[in-house]
């Protein structure tokens, strides 16, 4: 432990000269993402979006450089030749949506068209942003020379990718293009809404014939990638309704599929395999941060399999593109930085920056001081807790410091660099933040990872006032000026310590957090997620978990010990946090006569995706904070 916090301090970076990063400039900045590699390795091809803020849009822009010389230029999307997987001789695979069942009034009542209702029979009505309308993405097998297009999904009411987060790396072609493998549930309705099982299903090209290879797992099976040579490599989680489950790496066997990762105490983001099908490298988190690990590829079952770390450092690895003269190309952000692309020498865990999209930004800005803290938890645990310091920091003065409550809840708070709860702009309007690494984040290990679940409001809530007590005893935290925000699950955590925190807070802000435990299973639209979290359902008396859950943990039963100011923020179109959450809330605060507001954001889901809106949200968390603390 003490090895990775001096690893931490001396990679720390206080910056230099200029400005502070201000809500404009977050949303000036270039958005980088990979697109590909060219066949012969030599050029990488990617992305760059920058906000339009005047036309409320992004303007997005291709890149290629070449690899050797370091050269970029800007290209037509239609230009970019990387490998194609989409294509197999003279076949090409896509997804597009078909109509499948009669959901809308149109299709039921055909003379009556300017009619809007929609009727559903079973639950999953609505899914993150959007009402079910009957239509459901199927892959396609497309006959180049023909055009003779084949459903592989004909009449079924599934989705391919699936919903709301899946894209193209949920459908692929095998080594020789005769199968192709897919990801999907096919499970419909009700059935649907309460599992989270995912299987790889494989389509021949000859015999028209579709095998399910993942029935016997019940959770998550997806990512499927094949080697060059057809070792078909996946990503799974064992139990049905466990969305957070430990996700491991797979390969694929008609006797039984090889977990390479079920000893290692972790958990799998996302993988690519290596040139010589020897090694699969993987990204996880770690110790508050994203690393690149690699695991043996086993010739037999049963063979032993070693999972080593490559990479170390403050930062995050995400979004691997591919290999280039024997280096991975892939994306890295820390908390002063957003996403640019760098090659990684495997060998050694030596990275270059290859991309430099913001470089001139971040030269004329002041960075913050990033430090890590181990702090004791009320179980006698050591928890890593991210403290950020304003720019120019000087212990010599008091500054406001504000608790930072992490989403999901099962989600990493590593070195990630949000363009709405981004440390850097929080801190460089003069607060310092705390961002503790409390129970139910991976990169702790898979217990660490699983406490969370169906204790919402014990261990974790105490974790939180542990990080804020511990670093509110230095000299320079002003204990008459703490905030506290987060959202969803982070939201959540800012209603319920709004009701237990014994006066130690002086304001709070909650997006989209959870209010109301009944009404949250009554309205959300994945009850797998709050059937295993919460507990279950309200109405299940024998349910000593949910029953518990909806007693002691439900910030609503404590809304009368409310004392200090709320914002609250709320998307209209977020279906997992539905709006009656932040209106529930608000009503409870007016009525109280507590100082309250809410900014409402129409045609938002869970997430903030428009520039304008975005700015909006900025300068209103700031100007709340400016009038509360």
């Amino acid at each position: 432990m003490i090895r990775i916090a001096l690893l931490f301090m001396s990679t720390a970076i206080f910056g230099a000269v200029y400005g502070q990063v201000t809500p404009e400039d977050l949303w000036s900045l270039g958005r980088v993402s990979g697109i590909g590699i060219s066949d012969d390795q030599s050029t990488f091809y990617y992305q760059v979006s920058i906000p339009d803020i005047e036309n409320n849009s992004f303007n997005k822009k291709q890149y290629q450089m070449n690899l050797k010389t370091g050269e970029v230029s800007e290209i037509e999307k239609s230009e970019i030749n990387v490998i194609d997987t989409d294509v197999s001789g003279d076949y090409k695979l896509f997804s597009e949506e078909v109509k499948v069942k009669k959901m809308l009034s149109t299709d039921l009542y055909p003379d009556l068209q300017k009619s809007d209702a929609m009727v559903y029979d079973n639950l999953h009505y609505r899914h993150w942003d959007h009402y079910e309308d009957g239509a459901y993405g199927h892959v396609f097998i497309e006959n180049t020379k023909t055009g003779e297009k084949t459903d592989l999904m004909e009449g079924e009411p599934y989705d391919c990718p699936t919903k709301p987060f899946g894209g193209a790396e949920d459908y692929t072609w095998n080594h020789d293009g005769t199968e192709v493998v897919y990801v999907t549930k096919k499970l419909f309705g009700t059935e649907y809404v309460n599992s989270t099982n995912t299987d790889l299903y494989a389509y021949n090209l000859e015999s028209k014939q579709t095998r399910n290879l993942t029935e016997s797992n019940k959770g998550y099976d997806t990512h499927p990638v094949f080697s060059k040579s057809g070792k078909l490599a996946y990503l799974s989680m064992e139990r049905d309704g466990y969305e957070a489950d430990k996700n491991d790496i797979k390969i694929w066997d008609s006797a039984g599929s090889i977990n390479l990762t079920a000893n290692w105490d972790g958990t799998v983001r996302s993988f690519i395999w290596s040139e010589d099908e020897k090694t699969i490298y993987f990204t996880a988190a770690t110790a508050g941060t994203v690393q690149l690990f690699k695991v043996n590829v086993p010739k037999k079952a049963g063979a032993q399999t070693e999972v080593e770390q490559i990479t170390e450092g403050v930062f995050d690895l995400g979004g691997m593109v591919g290999w280039a003269n024997g280096k991975l190309i892939c994306g890295r952000t820390d908390m002063n930085h957003a996403r640019e692309y760098y090659s990684i020498d495997v060998k050694k865990g030596e990275m270059e920056q290859i991309t430099h999209v913001n470089d001139d930004f971040y030269a004329s800005k002041k960075l913050c001081h990033i430090e890590p803290r181990m702090i004791e938890t009320t179980d006698g645990k050591e928890m890593l807790t991210w403290v950020i310091y304003p720019p120019d920091f000087d212990e010599n003065k008091t500054y406001p410091t504000l608790l930072y409550t992490q989403g999901g809840p099962q989600s990493a708070l590593s070195q990630f660099y949000s363009f709405r709860w981004n440390f850097q702009i929080m801190a460089s309007q003069g607060y310092i933040v705390v961002a503790p690494n409390r129970r139910g984040m991976p990169g702790h290990g898979v217990a660490w990872n699983e406490e969370i679940s169906k204790d919402w409001g014990g261990q974790c809530m105490q974790d939180y006032l542990s990080a804020i007590d511990a670093v509110s005893k230095e000299a320079y935290v002003d204990n008459g000026r703490l905030g506290c925000v987060g959202a969803s699950f982070g939201g959540y955590s800012a209603f319920y310590l709004a009701g237990i925190h014994e006066n130690r807070f002086k304001s709070f802000i909650s997006h989209d957090g959870v209010f109301n435990l009944q009404s949250m299973y009554g309205t959300t639209e994945e009850l797998f997620f709050v059937n295993w979290d919460v507990g279950g359902p309200y109405w299940d008396t024998e349910n000593a978990d949910a029953q518990k859950a909806y007693a002691e943990f439900n910030p609503v039963n404590f809304v009368s010990n409310w004392t200090a100011p709320m914002l609250i923020i709320q998307g209209g179109k977020d279906y997992r946090v539905p709006i009656g959450q932040a209106l529930e809330a608000f009503t409870a605060a007016q009525q109280q006569g507590i100082k309250s507001r809410l900014l409402y954001l129409p045609d938002e889901n869970h997430w903030v995706l428009n520039p304008q809106n975005g700015l909006v949200w900025q300068n209103e968390f700031f100007k709340w904070l400016g009038e509360t603390l």
